[in-house]
């Protein structure tokens, strides 16, 4: 985003703050219907851009949005969206994936009032590992020519009373919404839910399984280093042979015995 797009999507996620009151019920409508004003905006270009027009005045596009949504969202719905799109934006596009933004971190704060944002984190983790090792799923929920209803009976076959529902509205949206890796999309939604735990996500590949003991010993390990606390997502991976690989942000930690023998063939060549 330029500078006016990311100054306009700062207010915004200060509105949604604002307007969620700490009931897990306001922010679970509030999060579904702003999915559902995304779904608008992506079929109706004119509106898109007519809503992020700077040459017409904040008071008008404001008034836009009350007359298309306004008895169709809740009333913190309609607060949220006017503050949006009285925002002055570089592209239309910048105020949909806002909006986007704002849903999700709606319904993750109303999985964190239920007190289940950790099971949401940890369930968006483990499906984009699943994505990310069955290339047949990747390729069926990436594949542009395959119908939306087809892509949400897929992810609802696999995640239908298996998963907190928030995790389950959250998987649908973004792979609809995603025309790349569907994998990092649900990874991105992970790091999210850690984020607003004020907390950094580390992968991790793990030869065996971690016990608890180690898993904790590695996050205080990690928190030293970033100085921030630090959640631990584990993927077990025999081909490392023995020891980890951490992945935090673009960092990587490779302390694998394939790591090891890679280091020392180079240092060899």
């Amino acid at each position: 985003m330029y500078a006016a797009s990311r100054e306009a999507s700062s207010r915004a996620r200060e509105a949604l703050r604002a307007a969620l009151t700490g009931s897990d019920t306001v922010a679970a409508t509030t999060g579904s219907e702003l999915f559902a004003v995304v779904a608008v905006l992506d079929d109706q270009r004119s509106l898109r851009v007519a809503l992020a027009d700077k040459s017409v005045s904040s008071s008008a596009r404001a008034e836009l949005a009350e007359r298309v949504f306004g008895g169709k969202i809740s009333g913190t719905t309609l607060a949220v969206l006017t503050t949006a799109v009285a925002q002055d934006w570089s592209r239309a596009r910048d105020l949909v994936d806002t909006l986007v933004l704002l849903g999700r971190e709606a319904l993750l704060r109303a999985a964190d009032e239920r007190g289940r944002l950790d099971a949401v984190e940890d369930e968006l983790f483990r499906l984009a590992r699943i994505i990310d090792d069955n290339p047949d799923l990747e390729q069926a929920l990436q594949d542009h020519g395959k119908p939306a209803e087809a892509k949400l009976a897929l992810v609802q076959r696999l995640l239908a009373g298996k998963v907190e529902d928030i995790t389950l509205q959250l998987a649908e949206q973004a792979v609809l919404r995603h025309t790349g890796d569907a994998g990092a999309a649900i990874d991105e939604l992970s790091n999210l839910a850690a984020s607003l735990r004020e907390q950094i996500v580390a992968h991790v590949r793990a030869a065996v399984a971690l016990t608890p003991q180690q898993r904790e010993h590695l996050a205080a390990s990690l928190q030293r280093i970033y100085d921030k606390p630090v959640t631990v997502h584990v993927q077990e991976d025999p081909s490392l042979l023995a020891g980890v690989v951490v992945r935090v942000g673009d960092d990587l930690i490779d302390g694998s015995a394939v790591g090891r023998l890679q280091r020392l063939r180079q240092s060899l060549a």
